[in-house]
């Protein structure tokens, strides 16, 4: 059993003094390989951070004993809303926390032996870093990308900040805040906003060419919601005005029932009549009370009121009436739709509840029907499908000028302001006419210990009078009172660890020397973080890297190549761990009870790294007892069990074997698998009485270190070799691996009775023939009758008898 205390912090303070990790750029060939970036919580990691980290430093090791220049970073995410929570519950300051909280992470991540260049650190707080945060949105704002807008916002009374509507979450039929499950209602302010929809068709067309999980950028399409249709026009009885509706289902424009359009369509005063103004001013106050779920929900509560006006349908000159209904809003499409009941579930809710008619235009048995079919009751475009319909009834529009081809899209602008303090301060000053001065320099975030939300639309800056009011040339400034959301600066991170210097400086962004930068590590290889960061950061990330690509700073579309969703690593009562259900596993007890290398081993032998796997107390323990096993072998033959005069070719056989298996799992990330390959090869070993050199037990060191690089490396000094950094990846030798047949089990009712192995020319009938004749299956079928004959190839022969 060897002493893990001590032998981790001897590699690690080896490591250490040695920059075994600098980033090099000596080689034709490279490795980005990222994390993402934590939020550096007083709680410290638990063991569900680690299988992430400890996947990305299994690769970034494999990288460089293959000869690549690796960037393996690591930084903190350290603005936001949880340290400013934080601070004004305990009374404490976010900075003063956050870098203490910073020291903790750095500590464990060390403990635990993950190969980070501790030199290109980056921190969102650092004054330094969020120059260039500052930076780019000025750029956006210089490309009308970054706009004030009065619009309905998130409004979070408990974190008393206007909240993006990606941070928003729907529990129990309500919208509540992502972080903390506060109410959010709807509120109209004037705040920043950032036009990330003017990039929804490139976010879309970037999907395609990523290595990304499906199930993520379906997430991703689906947020973004692109739509193809058409717009109608549609004229108002007695009224020279139009209505423009949005429909994805022009062919079924002969079924229209009503005109519906929004609560808050701009038209709504002009077409509401004498007789109806009580009914409609009443029905757009009780709308008011409502959320965007309620209103949009598949409840088949469906209301609404009658306006009183008609519109003139652009084919048959039929009178359609116009009501409201509050489930059509206003930000999707035109905010006013055709209703063709007998195609539209919500349509046909609403058409049953006010008796409106339903009239089919598409043959079926039930309503309403969604799918293609032959058109009736549909004048010229009777007996045709969806498509020949369709393409019918825009020629007839068109002529009448009533059509026009429209995409659109559910994605939303970012709404970008936060009236906290914890945060990056707008690089602006207004003048008393509140016109936009964008400021050169940086703006960097005063101190105070004021940061108490206001509850109003100013934020906590507003308390800093000295701060807030500026005089230039004797002309009167004020700064912004809010700041940007966490997510500014997690949008851009992984290109600031490419621009930092040793000296803690950045390579300025806009600069030639960035470029070449970029030319080189871009885009990051490999990027592995929760789902959960689907449709907030990475989308947010993927927006800002296009942007900047397009102002010709960095030289790819898209940040990350590839990317991987890590499963949970669950309690070990099979839930999410959560302080709360008291189930959280501590890394720093079992870093001291069992060592650093047991727990990583561990995490990557508990299954698929993208599956969810449950916490076992037993299985780390089994884990430490194999590690020991290692140990003991390697001391056992360096204790003078090694014969050069002995030949082993099956030694060198399954050594080349392992590198194989080992190497081909590593590369499609099934490091449970690579880890078994080992296992069993240590049980190998464990057979032999003596070996003729320490060939196999170096390359085995070598392959155990990306798991293991503590004991590895002690494993290399033992055998008298080189550490790590200067080792390379063992080469195949395939002359050297002997062929051996395939060996299966032979089954009789399922309980396995004997072995046979198979010779490459046999087939199917072969093997089945073969296995007949052994002793063992003739003495267990004995006279009994075989039903059925059951072979799975190349793994289990199994007869059925009677």
């Amino acid at each position: 059993m060897y002493n893990h205390k001590i032998i981790e912090k001897k590699w690690q303070n080896f490591w250490e003094k040695n920059k075994s990790f600098k980033t090099t750029e000596k080689h034709n060939k490279k490795a980005y390989i990222l994390d993402m970036f934590p939020y550096p919580s007083g709680a410290g990691l638990h063991v569900g951070h680690l299988e992430g980290y400890t996947a990305t430093d299994i690769i970034s090791r494999y990288k460089r004993l293959c000869g690549f220049d690796v960037l393996h970073p690591i930084g903190w995410d350290a603005f936001g809303l949880p340290a400013e929570q934080y601070a004004l519950k305990t009374g404490n300051h976010p900075a003063t926390f956050t870098e203490k909280n910073i020291d903790n992470f750095r500590r464990q991540l060390k403990s635990l032996g993950f190969s980070y260049d501790y030199d290109k650190e980056v921190n969102t707080t650092d004054p330094k870093f969020y120059y260039w945060t500052q930076w780019i949105f000025k750029e956006l704002y210089k490309q009308g990308l970054a706009k004030i807008e009065e619009i309905d916002v998130n409004w979070c009374e408990g974190l008393g900040t206007v909240l993006a509507n990606e941070e928003v979450i729907v529990i129990d039929n309500k919208k509540v805040s992502e972080r903390g499950h506060f109410p959010v209602v709807k509120k109209p302010m004037k705040q920043w906003v950032l036009k990330i929809t003017v990039y929804a068709e490139k976010l879309l067309e970037g999907l395609n060419d990523l290595d990304w999980p499906k199930s993520l950028k379906l997430l991703q399409t689906n947020w973004i919601g692109k739509s193809k249709g058409h717009n109608v026009n549609w004229k108002i009885k007695n009224l020279n005005e139009i209505i423009k509706t949005f429909t994805t289902r022009l062919d079924t424009i002969f079924g229209v029932s009503c005109i519906l359009i929004s609560p808050e369509h701009p038209l709504v005063n002009s077409l509401t009549t004498f007789n109806y103004k009580n009914s409609v001013k009443k029905y757009l106050e009780e709308t008011k009370t409502k959320n965007e779920l309620e209103r949009t929900s598949l409840n088949k509560n469906k209301t609404g009121v009658f306006t009183g006006s008609y519109v003139i349908h652009p084919l048959t000159n039929e009178e359609i009436p116009i009501w409201i209904s509050d489930y059509i809003l206003m930000g999707h499409g035109t905010g006013a739709i055709m209703c063709v009941p007998a195609h539209d579930e919500r349509d046909y809710e609403f058409a049953k509840k006010f008796n409106l008619s339903i009239i089919p235009v598409i043959k079926s048995d039930k309503l309403p029907y969604l799918e293609d079919g032959i058109h009736i009751n549909s004048d010229f475009a009777n007996d045709l499908n969806i498509l020949d319909a369709t393409n019918a009834i825009y020629d007839k529009l068109f002529e009448k000028k009533s059509v026009s081809k429209q995409v659109t899209y559910k994605l939303r602008d970012w709404i970008f302001s936060r009236q906290r303090y914890w945060g990056e301060p707008f690089p602006v000053l207004f003048d008393e006419d509140n016109n936009i001065y964008l400021v050169k320099e940086l703006v960097k975030l005063p101190e105070t210990n004021n940061i108490k939300p206001s509850g109003s639309t100013e934020g906590p800056l507003a308390n800093i009078k000295s701060w807030m009011n500026v005089t230039i040339n004797g002309k009167k400034y004020y700064h912004d009172t809010n700041v940007m959301p966490q997510w500014a600066g997690s949008s851009w991170y992984y290109l600031a660890y490419i621009l930092k210097n040793n000296d803690g400086t950045y390579t300025p962004l806009d600069s030639n020397e960035a470029k070449k930068r970029f030319e080189n590590w871009l885009p990051v290889d490999l990027y592995i973080g929760g789902q959960e960061h689907a449709v907030l950061h990475l989308l947010y990330a993927r927006f800002w890297h296009r942007f900047l690509f397009d102002l010709g700073i960095v030289n790819t579309k898209e940040p990350f190549a590839k990317l991987i969703n890590q499963g949970l690593i669950l309690g070990p009562d099979g839930q999410k761990m959560s302080k709360s259900l008291g189930n959280v596993i501590n890394p720093d007890d079992l870093v001291e009870s069992h060592g650093a290398d047991s727990l990583r081993v561990y995490e990557m032998f508990m299954g698929p790294l993208v599956e969810s796997k449950a916490w076992n107390v037993s299985s780390l323990d089994g884990i430490r007892k194999w590690l020991d096993k290692i140990y003991n072998q390697f001391t056992y033959f360096m204790n003078g069990n090694i014969d050069i005069s002995l030949t082993n070719k099956d030694l060198e056989s399954e050594t080349n074997i392992l590198i194989k298996e080992v190497q081909e799992n590593i590369e499609v990330y099934k490091f449970n698998i690579a880890i078994s390959k080992m296992m069993v090869f240590i049980n190998y070993l464990s057979s032999l009485n003596k070996i003729n050199s320490t060939y196999s037990l170096k390359v085995f060191a070598i392959l155990l270190s990306l798991f293991a690089p503590h004991l590895a490396e002690e494993l290399l000094f033992i055998i008298k070799e080189k550490p790590i950094e200067n080792q390379s990846w063992p080469f195949v030798e395939v002359n050297k691996i002997i062929n051996k047949n395939i060996s299966i089990g032979i089954q009789i009712n399922g309980k396995v009775r004997a072995d046979i192995e198979i010779l490459p020319t046999w087939k199917e009938n072969d093997i089945i023939e073969n296995a007949l004749k052994l002793p063992t299956i003739i003495k267990w079928i004995g006279d009994k009758k075989i039903e059925k004959t059951i072979y799975k190839e190349n793994k289990i022969l199994n007869f059925i008898v009677k």
